[in-house]
This record gives C-alpha cells, structure tokens and sequence, in this order.
C-alpha cells in the first residue's frame, strides 16, 4: 500500500520521499535519515559533508554558462514529528510510516505523516538528479533536530554552507512566498512533590480528555482549538476547590510545539462528596464539549472508577500547580495589526507530566515581535513561580525579519507569474523556520525565501499532503534555480 505514492509525479520527489518515511526518523532519533542523504550525494559523485553535529552539505557545480548565477542553497530538515493516534500501534524507533492515497492527498494510517518536512527534503534530493536542468552552483543543506530545538541550525558554523541564497523548503501553502517568521522561547517548569497516604474513605477516578484534533502550536494556533492540559485543569481545579479533589498523577501532552489532544489524571475524593463531584463533573464536561464542538467536534471527556493509587501528590502542591495552569494564557496573545488574519504573538501549554516526585510543564511561547515574546514567556513564568513552581526559559530562537527588496523573491515572483499566471501571495508563517538561526550562524548575510506544497495539520495523526500541489512546488523550484541571480 505505501509503495504507491512512488507512481506519483515527480517520480524522483516521490521515490526519495517513499524512502524517507520507511526510515524511522523522530527528532533526535535520525541518523539513519542522514546518513541516507550523505550516502546518496556520495553515489552521484558530488562533494558531501557532515558537520559535528550531524547536518549535510551536498555541493553540485553550476551548469556550463550558469556559473556566473549566485550559489542557491536548498535547505530542508529530515527529522519529523512522531504523533499518533492512541488506538494505533506504532512504534516510531522501529517502525516505517504507512502512507496512503486518499483521493488528492497522501496520508498516514494513524500516525504523522513526516511530510513536515519529508517532501522538502525529497525535492532538494531529486533536483541533484535532474541532468538537463540549467542551473547556477547548488548546495542542498539537510539539518537535524528542527522539530525538538532546532539544535541542527544551532550548531551550524560559519564555512558549512557558502551560498548566497536560501530557499527553505519548510512552508505548508502552495502560492505562497514566505518572507518572515515568528521567533520562540521555552518556558518550563518544575514542581516538586510530597507523596502522601490515600485516605482510606476516598474513592479514585481516571478522568480522560480525548478525541482533540490538536496540531502544530503555530499554525494551526489561530484555528483556536482546544488545548487537553487546559480544559482537563479546569475540571481538576473546580473539583479540589469545591469537592475536596486529590491529585494521583497527571498526564497530557507530548511535544513542545504540538497543541495538546490528549490529557489523562488519576484523583481521589472523598466518599461523602462522591456523588456531588460526579453531577458537577459531568456538567461542566458537557459545558467544555459544548464550548469545543465546533473546532474539536470529536472530543469526549470520561470520568471512570478506577483502583486506588499507591500515593497522592501532596495538597499544597497540587493547589499550586492547578492555579498556575489556571493562570497561565494559552493560545493567540495578539493578531498582527499590519497583516491581516496573522498571529503576531501566541503560546502554547504543551506538557504536563508528573512522577517520581516531580511535577513537569513545558510551553513554548512564539512571536514575530521579541519583546512580546518575552512578555508573555514572562507572564508564564509569573504564574508557575508564585505558586511555588522552579522555572527556566531556554531554546530561544530569532525570528526572520522581512526583506520586500530582496533579488531572489523578485525573481520568484516573476517566474511563479510567467509560469502560473498569477503573483504569489507574500506571507509572514507563525511557526519557528529555520531561516533566522541560518541567517545567524553562516558567518554572512543570505537573502531568504521559504515556500513548499500544501499541507494540512503537520505535528498531528491528521497530517496530510496534497498530491497536485507538491508538483507545483516542484515545478516552481526548477523554474526558480534555472533563473537564478546573477553574481
């Protein structure tokens, strides 16, 4: 079944991009990734390199003629998000995505996809391929670790990479160009906890928020989904200020920059305040569903018996991390006043894991503005530490700064309207490219664009990549280096 996207055309995007997803290649875990773009520049004779910490460098020379353009750099990550459905048996170390075609898309069974940025990377790959292109001097830049720190791009030293222009291949809307991105900073937090003696009149529940669409915490912010560590907070919060409610355990999340679906605690209360807290919890359930049919119209909130827990988180922690979550803002801060429909600042509370004593929360807070971006990392960290909560901002990343007079967005929107009839439209991405950090790092200044195919709901099971569209991306990706600059 994942074989047939290898009859899709372009036939070398697809073939690279099939290859791709049969090598497990989470954040962190994607080295056999690499080492498949290493090997394959290595097999057509071209310059390849490995840095320190695990990028590659491909160098094709320019065509015959074409050695007067400026060198263009094609940049893409191979590490991919690993998201799956809770009833899907995956295993993301071992196991290879099984892709699928769903009328004009191509799909994964239960599990992200890996087009974010799988598709990037298999277009640079198959352009070294294409013999009869006209081109000036080539370098596909392949890094690691976008998704969890963008440790890749942080690790670049001035000399890797020596091209002039940047053509990320990491944005999700055919038709558009995208000039800017927003920055970003982690704040994460710590409790820590006594464990105390459940008291023997109390009984236990599971209490379940399930059933979210979730996605990526920068993209799909401004679609105002549900956030599962928030809405499964306020049903633990009412029920330990109105019903005497102890905290077990808590659960939600699972990547920094992926909303949260799904949030699962286990608590107690007492017997005499049982049927009480079981009303209200269904009631305020029904208020939480009703609130998020719209956005997340599958969401299910459950409240279950369960057996009792060895141990319960002490009482005052417990109250300081529900008021700081209650506390803390979650999802769009502010809409950009000068681009319509644009998110200019957002955060998102993306993790909550508790055991062995600890308690801890990760959020990543975006903007395209630094100073908001610190005030609202602010805030957070505001909210955790009066509530007794050790907190630590790290992973912070610049944001990309627009430049209208670039030469190579010039010469991008001349040849998207030559070949397609129309202007691209010029896009600001809410999300954390790795243009900035590039920029940054390669010791000179590079003239940047970011663009790529359709797709839908990265950094979810619901990741989808739209077929026609990664043609026209290809399409317009050859046009862009066959017109190129000059020096």
């Amino acid at each position: 079944m994942s074989e047939e996207i290898k009859n899709l055309s372009p036939k070398n995007l697809w073939k690279h991009f099939y290859a791709l997803t049969q090598i497990p290649r989470p954040s962190k875990h994607e080295q056999a990734a690499a080492e498949y773009v290493r090997k394959f520049g290595e097999s057509l004779g071209l310059e390849t390199r490995v840095d320190e910490v695990g990028n590659v460098v491909i160098i094709k020379p320019a065509k015959p003629g074409m050695e007067n353009r400026k060198t263009i750099i094609m940049q893409g990550h191979v590490d991919m998000v690993p998201q799956k459905n809770n009833d899907t048996n995956h295993d993301f170390l071992k196991d290879p995505i099984q892709t699928y075609i769903d009328g004009d898309w191509v799909k994964a069974r239960g599990t992200t996809l890996g087009a974010d940025n799988g598709i990037g990377v298999a277009a640079a790959l198959a352009v070294l391929e294409e013999d009869t292109l006209q081109h000036g001097p080539l370098e596909v830049f392949i890094t690691i670790d976008e998704e969890t720190g963008m440790t890749g791009a942080f690790g670049l030293k001035p000399g890797f990479i020596n091209g002039d222009i940047l053509l990320n291949l990491d944005s999700e809307d055919e038709g558009e160009l995208y000039i800017g991105c927003a920055g970003g900073i982690d704040t994460n937090a710590e409790f820590f906890y006594k464990e105390e003696t459940v008291p023997s009149d109390h009984t236990a529940y599971k209490i379940e928020v399930q059933g979210l669409k979730g996605g990526h915490s920068g993209i799909d912010i401004i679609l105002c989904r549900g956030n599962s560590n928030k809405l499964i907070n306020r049903l633990l919060w009412h029920g330990f200020r109105e019903h005497k409610l102890r905290l077990a355990s808590i659960d939600g999340g699972s990547l920094r920059n992926a909303i949260p679906r799904e949030s699962f605690a286990i608590v107690t209360v007492p017997k005499s305040q049982q049927e009480k807290f079981e009303t209200c919890f269904e009631k305020l359930a029904a208020e939480i569903i009703s609130e998020f049919e719209s956005t997340d119209p599958d969401i299910a909130i459950k409240l279950t018996m369960t057996e009792r827990p060895s141990a319960l988180i002490d009482e005052k922690t417990t109250e300081g991390l529900l008021n700081a979550i209650y506390a803390s803002v979650d999802g769009i801060i502010r809409l950009s006043p000068n681009m319509q429909g644009v998110v200019e600042t957002s955060t998102n509370l993306a993790l909550i894991k508790s055991g062995n004593g600890k308690i801890t929360m990760g959020s990543l807070q975006r903007s395209s503005i630094d100073p908001a971006k610190d005030a609202v990392a602010y805030s957070i960290r505001a909210a955790f530490e009066s509530n007794g909560a050790k907190v630590e901002h790290k992973g912070e990343y610049p944001g990309w700064k627009p430049d209208i007079n670039s030469p190579i967005l010039h010469a991008m929107k001349e040849s998207y309207n030559k070949k397609y009839g129309k202007i691209p439209e010029l896009k600001v991405i809410h999300a954390g490219l790795e243009c900035g950090i590039i920029g940054a790092a390669c010791g000179k200044e590079l003239d940047m664009i970011s663009f790529g195919p359709t797709i839908r709901f990265p950094h979810s099971p619901d990741e989808k990549v739209n077929i026609k569209t990664v043609e026209l991306f290809y399409d317009f990706l050859l046009e862009t280096l066959q017109n190129s600059p000059m020096k």
